[in-house]
C-alpha cells in the first residue's frame, strides 16, 4: 500500500513567502493568573498514584514515582514552574517530535510525507503489525517505526555526522546544550531487540535510509538524552512561537516545519488514544514512557510535565491531568470559541 495522495493539488498551494503573517490563538493569561493555575494544578493532582512505572527498561524502573513537575514557557520567553520541574529525566519518545522537526526543515514537507506518512495506526506505539497492515510504511512519525526511518533521514555522511546533527539540533529546541544519560543508553541498548526488529523489517521493504543497526543506535541515544520539565516547555514554546527559541531567539526550524510538527502531533502525540487527547485537551502533544509531555499551544507557549507513572499506553497520568486542567483555565484548546457579537 502506498502512500495516499496528498489533499490538495501542489499548485493550490500558497508559497510560505507569500503566506502572511502566522496565524496565533492569542497569548497567554498574566504571569499572576498562569502561576497561580499551576500552583493549583499541582496541588490537585500531586497526591495522585495512579498508574505504573515503565519497567521494561531497567534504567527507568528505579526512578521516584512520586516526582511531579510542571512547566508553563511562554511564547514571549516568560517562565513559570512548580514542583519538580527541574528534575531531569530521559527525552524517550517525546524526541520524536523534534527530530521529525528537523527532518521535516532539511527535507520538505511533502519528502517526510511521503518517506514517514502522517496517519494514525491506532496501535500500540511499537506495534510491527501496523507496518505489515500498511505495506511497509511506518504510518507516522510518532510510533517507533516512523521514528526509526525519520532518524535514518537525518543528513550527515557518518553514524557520528547524524547524531550530532539531532544532539545539536535538540538542544537548539531546549536552548542549552543536552547530554546524554549514558546508564539509560547502555539499559536501553542492551533491551532494544524489538526496534531492532522493527529496523530490519522497514529496511526489508526499502523504508529505511541506512543501516539498521546504525538507525536502531542513533535513535536509542536520542532517546537518552536528558532533560526536564522546563527544558519540554522550552522546546514547546519554540513550536508554539514559529520555531523560535522564547529564551535563546534563534530561529531553530521555520514556521512550515512546526505547522507540519504539529498537525502529525494532534494526529498521533499520544498513540492509540491521540483522539481521546485531541477531544479532552484541545491541542498538540507527546508523551514519553519516563513520564514527560509536552503539549503546544501555537501563538501561547509550552506545557512540559513530568510525573513517572504511565496508563497502559504509555503516558503520564498526572501530565495527561494537570494538561487537561490548564487547557480549560488558562484557555488553551484550539477549538474553544465564543459567539461573536458583531451586529
Amino acid at each position: 500500500m502506498s502512500s495516499p495522495p496528498p489533499l490538495h493539488d501542489r499548485r493550490d498551494t500558497v508559497p510560505d513567502e507569500q503566506a502572511g503573517a502566522a496565524v496565533s490563538t492569542g497569548r497567554l493569561p498574566s504571569p499572576e493568573i498562569v502561576m497561580a493555575a499551576l500552583e493549583r494544578g499541582f496541588e490537585r493532582y500531586r497526591t495522585d498514584d495512579s498508574g505504573v512505572i515503565a519497567n521494561y527498561i531497567p534504567a527507568l524502573a528505579g526512578v521516584d514515582p512520586d516526582l511531579f513537575g510542571i512547566a508553563v514557557v511562554a511564547a514571549g520567553g516568560a517562565v513559570h514552574t512548580v514542583g519538580d520541574a527541574a528534575a531531569l529525566f530521559s527525552i524517550q519518545s517525546i524526541s520524536k517530535a523534534f527530530v521529525f522537526a528537523l527532518v521535516d526543515e532539511a527535507l520538505g514537507h511533502e519528502t517526510v510525507r511521503q518517506r514517514v506518512g502522517v496517519n494514525n495506526t491506532g496501535l500500540p506505539f511499537n506495534s510491527m503489525l501496523a507496518i505489515e497492515l500498511n505495506a511497509g510504511s511506518p504510518s507516522n512519525p510518532m510510533v517507533n517505526a516512523g521514528a526509526l526511518v525519520a532518524t535514518s533521514l537525518v543528513p550527515g555522511q557518518s553514524v557520528d555526522a547524524r547524531w550530532q546533527f539531532i544532539r545539536d539540533g535538540l538542544s537548539r529546541f531546549a536552548g542549552r546544550p543536552l547530554e546524554i544519560d549514558d546508564g539509560v543508553y547502555s539499559s536501553e541498548s542492551a533491551n532494544n531487540q524489538r526496534n531492532q526488529a522493527m529496523a530490519w523489517m522497514l529496511d526489508s521493504y526499502g523504508r529505511l535510509n541506512g543501516d539498521p543497526a546504525e538507525t536502531t543506535d542513533v535513535y536509542t541515544r536520542q532517546c537518552s538524552l536528558l532533560v526536564s520539565a522546563t527544558d519540554l516547555a522550552v522546546m514547546g514554546a519554540t513550536l508554539a512561537d514559529g520555531g523560535v527559541n522564547p529564551l535563546t531567539g534563534e530561529q531553530v526550524v521555520s514556521p512550515r516545519a512546526c505547522r507540519d510538527t504539529l498537525a502529525v502531533l494532534a494526529a498521533s502525540g499520544l498513540y492509540e488514544r491521540s483522539g481521546d487527547w485531541l477531544y479532552e485537551i484541545g491541542m498538540p502533544g507527546k508523551s514519553g514512557v519516563s513520564g514527560g509531555i509536552v503539549t503546544v499551544s501555537p501563538g501561547k507557549g509550552g506545557l512540559g510535565t513530568f510525573s513517572p507513572r504511565l496508563d497502559a499506553a504509555g503516558n503520564s497520568v498526572r501530565g495527561q491531568r494537570v494538561a487537561h486542567y490548564l487547557s480549560g483555565a488558562l484557555g488553551l484548546n484550539l477549538f474553544g470559541s465564543a459567539p461573536t457579537t458583531d451586529a
